[in-house]
C-alpha cells in the first residue's frame, strides 16, 4: 500500500513539474519584464514582456540563420570563449547542450549501448578512448539528459552513429520523438 501510495505521489509530481515549470517560467518571465521600462510604457499591458521576448528571439534566430548572422555569432561565439572565468562556463554550457564540437569537445560521438537491464539498446555519447581500446560512454537520462551514469566499454560493444550530438540531445529530451541520422 505504502509503495502504491509513494508510486503514485511520485508519478503526480513528475506530470505536473513541465506543467508548472512551464507557468513559473512564465510568470517569473513577465515579472521580471514587467519590473523593467516596459511597465512603465502607456501601452504596456499584462504578457507584453513575454511576447517582446518571443519575438527578439524569433529575430535572434532570423539573424543567425542568414549568412552575415552566422558570421556574427561565430565572431561572438569565439569572444565569449576568451573571458577568463565565463568563458569557461559558456563553453561548458555549450557542450552540455550538444553544441560544442572539435577537440575540445565533452561529447565526441553518439552511440548505441547494449543494456543488460532490458535486451535493447540506449543511447550513449562517447567522451574518451582510451589507448587499450576502452571507450568512456555517458549514458544520459530521459527526459534529463544532464542525469545519467558513466561507463567503460570496449569500443566493439558499442555501435557508433554518424550522428550529431545535438540530434541526440533533441531526441532524448524529447522523449524518443526525432531522429538520430545514423540509425
Amino acid at each position: 500500500m505504502k509503495s502504491h501510495v509513494v508510486r503514485c505521489f511520485l508519478a503526480g509530481v513528475v506530470a505536473i513539474l513541465p506543467i508548472g515549470g512551464t507557468i513559473l517560467g512564465i510568470v517569473y518571465a513577465e515579472s521580471m519584464l514587467a519590473g523593467t521600462w516596459l511597465a512603465d510604457q502607456a501601452y504596456y499591458f499584462p504578457g507584453l514582456g513575454l511576447i517582446a521576448a518571443v519575438v527578439a528571439l524569433y529575430l535572434l534566430g532570423l539573424t543567425v540563420t542568414t549568412f552575415l548572422g552566422r558570421w556574427l555569432w561565430r565572431f561572438i561565439d569565439a569572444g565569449l570563449e576568451e573571458f577568463p572565468i565565463l568563458g569557461d562556463l559558456y563553453l561548458t554550457l555549450k557542450q552540455i547542450v550538444g553544441y560544442g564540437g572539435g577537440k575540445e569537445a565533452l561529447f565526441h560521438q553518439v552511440a548505441l549501448v547494449p543494456s543488460v537491464d532490458t535486451g535493447g539498446t540506449q543511447i550513449g555519447l562517447v567522451t574518451q578512448r582510451q589507448a587499450d581500446g576502452q571507450c568512456v560512454v555517458f549514458l544520459p537520462g530521459s527526459p534529463n539528459p544532464t542525469a545519467g551514469r558513466l561507463v567503460m566499454l570496449a569500443e566493439g560493444d558499442l555501435t557508433l552513429l554518424d550522428s550529431e550530438v545535438s540530434d541526440a540531445f533533441k531526441v532524448l529530451v524529447s522523449v524518443g520523438k526525432g531522429s538520430l541520422a545514423g540509425d
